[in-house]
């Protein structure tokens, strides 16, 4: 099974940045993989962040593009999100999540497409 561990969250003023990172393991067989970040509110559903395939394309939620940035360093294992300009309604619960024989090249923003989760790193942005 693939277990995720995020981190770099914490509590920072509108306009700050922070980044985040994902480590991953136990990977088997294909580690052609997809990978995205998803938020939670409280009282809110789980939202797609953005996520990152086949050949590094990747997709972003409208609320974020041109100030969050998804990457990943492969042959470390590693998956990261770059967060500019933060907005109170950026904060929430951000878990990394993965599906593994995944060819997407921009992969789905949709929880249902990801099989294995951290555990969350909270972010929280003050005005």
């Amino acid at each position: 099974q693939v277990q995720l561990v995020e981190s770099g969250g914490g509590s920072v003023q509108a306009g700050s940045s922070l980044t985040l990172s994902c480590a991953a393991s136990g990977y088997t067989g294909s580690r052609v993989v997809c990978m995205g970040w998803f938020r939670q509110a409280p009282g809110k559903e789980r939202e797609g962040v953005a996520t990152i395939g086949k050949g590094d394309g990747t997709r972003y939620a409208d609320s974020v593009k041109g100030r969050f940035t998804i990457s990943k360093d492969s042959a470390e294992n590693m998956l990261y999100l770059q967060m500019n300009s933060l907005k109170p309604e950026d904060s929430g619960m951000y878990y990394c999540a993965t599906r593994v024989g995944c060819v997407a090249s921009h992969p789905s923003l949709g929880s249902t497409f990801y099989t294995s989760w951290g555990q969350g790193t909270q972010v929280t942005v003050s005005s």
